[in-house]
């Protein structure tokens, strides 16, 4: 006697089922087994832990800030140097991010040959900022040259890809409508798709610019400049009350970088036009004002 319709959905369904609950068990195992291979990597000891921490709760008494360093060493404009490395760099870096993510986009240039920006925004990218200081210190030396120019080439890989990936996302209305008009390539990429995007453009800006400010940081502690040299110097010389002044430092300049970015980016997206840039920075301090009394 066959089964009816229903009885076959029913089965199917249920050996759907478990055919699901069997690769998350796979899926589990396998992810349990990745970290037991990786803890044995990094040579992970519960047991060491435990057996170290009595001695590192005693350390941290060594670790309290020496207020008076943050002035005697002026580290705010050493800081100031750090904020310099990471705007510079950004800065040096959207042009060709800019250019590579266009470019790299498939609405504007044809496969395979955007793979070719692609590439070069890849190669970019899979370099770390770190190892392009390094590259670059037989051109200008340990300085915060070196660290702005890794930066800045490191800006290009990160930037231009997000900048592809929004290209890839815009609507296909405003370009068609160009199109109709008879409009050249490149009106069409710059009114059809830039300016659906120049919102998210400025935002994805802002958000590197973060990051780039915490790089300029660890680039400073190979020598780069900037208040990570303070603080690398000061480690070495085991004096950690200095290097613990220098790393309040860097909290107060990331923390405030992150502020004020956020904010532009919550401007940007309540589209607000009425002012304008001059709007948005003389109402800075009483919206910061606001936000820290909600």
């Amino acid at each position: 006697m066959s089964s009816s319709p229903i009885e076959q959905r029913l089965a199917e369904i249920r050996l759907t089922r478990r055919v699901r609950w069997v690769l998350y068990a796979l899926g589990v195992v396998l992810f349990g087994a990745l970290l037991y291979r990786s803890l044995i990597a990094v040579e992970f000891s519960a047991s060491d832990l435990y057996q170290q921490w009595p001695i590192f709760v005693d350390a941290l008494r060594n670790y309290v800030p020496d207020w008076w360093f943050i002035v005697e060493r002026n580290l705010f404009r050493e800081s100031g140097i750090t904020l310099a490395i990471g705007f510079a760099g950004t800065v040096f870096g959207i042009p060709l991010a800019l250019l590579l993510g266009v470019l790299g986009s498939g609405r504007v240039t044809p496969f395979p040959f955007n793979f070719i920006f692609r590439g070069i925004m890849g190669v970019s990218r899979a370099i770390p900022a770190l190892v392009w200081f390094l590259i670059f210190l037989p051109l200008a030396g340990l300085s915060p040259l070196s660290a702005t120019i890794a930066v800045a080439v490191s800006t290009i890989g990160n930037l231009g890809r997000l900048f592809t990936d929004e290209l890839e996302e815009v609507s296909d209305g405003p370009i068609e409508a160009m199109q109709t008009t008879g409009a050249s390539k490149s009106q069409t990429v710059i009114f059809g798709m830039l300016s659906q995007v120049k919102t998210s453009f400025v935002a994805w800006t802002l958000y590197i610019f973060e990051v780039n400010v915490r790089v300029a940081v660890t680039l400073g502690l190979l020598g780069g400049g900037g208040i990570g040299e303070i603080i690398q110097v000061q480690q070495g010389l085991r004096n950690f009350p200095n290097m613990m002044a220098g790393i309040v430092v860097v909290l107060v300049l990331i923390i405030a970088v992150e502020m004020v970015s956020q904010r532009i980016r919550s401007y940007l997206r309540e589209d607000k036009e009425a002012g304008g840039l001059i709007q948005l920075l003389v109402g800075f301090p009483q919206r910061m004002a606001e936000s820290a009394l909600k």
